[in-house]
């Protein structure tokens, strides 16, 4: 009968061990995750700027050595990514591509004209200075028109300010939550040992003494919790950059080891102080009151 006690309690223990490191690892990966979106939001912002072209399409009598100039000018511009000269024949066959048929056969003519793509760095894509490079290459002779998604460019930038805000608002938050869930778990925890608790401190036990067999087991708890959570966090960091390799996640490796540090610090900081204060609860309350 009592091993069979024994085993229960023990069953009772490692379940309480479990669920305090699965509050941990969780709360830890799900505040990792938002931290890894708060440094990289200028990124990804970045990013998705970086992806509207500004197509620079030519007139049919352009020559071909101002075409080349042209090439050779964007090439060398402080706000140019990367340009690509797309000829009137490439763009029929990607429009044919598109649409699933060849339309020149019953037009008897390739309509389209010869163009430069020009996707630009993310400092310039705003509508003033977007708008004042469009002016200046629409002020050469040979350029037809210039084209780029212009609300787009608005919005975006309106909007990356407004969501960046908005995700250190969210971060703030959830940090507050991390706290007291992994809090509550530990409390839980400590709880289940209230007993023993006054029981020791009946028998001459200092608070100090009492408290660091708790805070010591809750601390290795929080460590391996961390370690979980750090996992999950690299798994997810790989797979993002693996789909997105543009944007460079793992470029900055100073930046990822002050994440993964906080990450493991806050760990080790909110279960020891949960810890502390809840066996401190246990410690001054009454020994009627640990039936309540």
């Amino acid at each position: 009968m009592a091993q069979s006690f024994d085993k229960f309690q023990k069953r009772r223990l490692l379940s309480s061990y479990f669920s305090v490191v699965l509050s941990i690892s969780l709360v830890l990966f799900l505040l990792g995750l938002l931290g890894l979106l708060v440094l990289n939001g200028k990124k990804v912002g970045d990013y998705f700027k970086e992806q509207i072209p500004v197509v620079v399409f030519l007139k049919d009598t352009a020559k071909e050595i101002e075409i080349n100039q042209l090439k050779q000018s964007l090439a060398m511009a402080d706000y140019t990514k990367d340009a690509v000269y797309v000829t009137k024949e490439e763009a029929a066959e990607e429009h044919s591509a598109t649409i699933g048929e060849d339309f020149m056969e019953y037009l008897g003519d390739n309509p389209l004209q010869n163009s430069i793509d020009v996707r630009m760095m993310a400092d310039y894509v705003t509508p003033e200075k977007v708008e004042e490079i469009v002016a200046e290459l629409k002020s050469k002779e040979f350029v037809d028109d210039v084209v780029y998604d212009k609300p787009l460019i608005e919005k975006l930038t309106s909007n990356v300010t407004k969501i960046s805000f908005w995700v250190l608002v969210i971060a703030g938050m959830f940090l507050l939550i991390a706290v007291l869930l992994i809090n509550s778990s530990i409390r839980l925890s400590v709880y289940a040992k209230r007993f023993t608790i006054k029981t020791m401190q009946m028998v001459g036990a200092t608070k100090r003494f009492i408290r660091r067999p708790f805070i010591w087991k809750s601390v290795r708890l929080g460590i391996f919790g961390a370690m979980v959570a750090m996992t999950g966090m690299a798994v997810v960091l790989y797979y993002i950059d693996k789909s997105f390799p543009d944007l460079e996640l793992l470029s900055d490796k100073l930046m990822i080891g002050i994440l993964f540090g906080f990450v493991f610090l806050m760990g080790l900081f909110i279960t020891w102080l949960s810890t502390y204060f809840a066996t401190q609860r246990f410690l001054n309350l009454r020994t009627d009151d640990l039936y309540y």
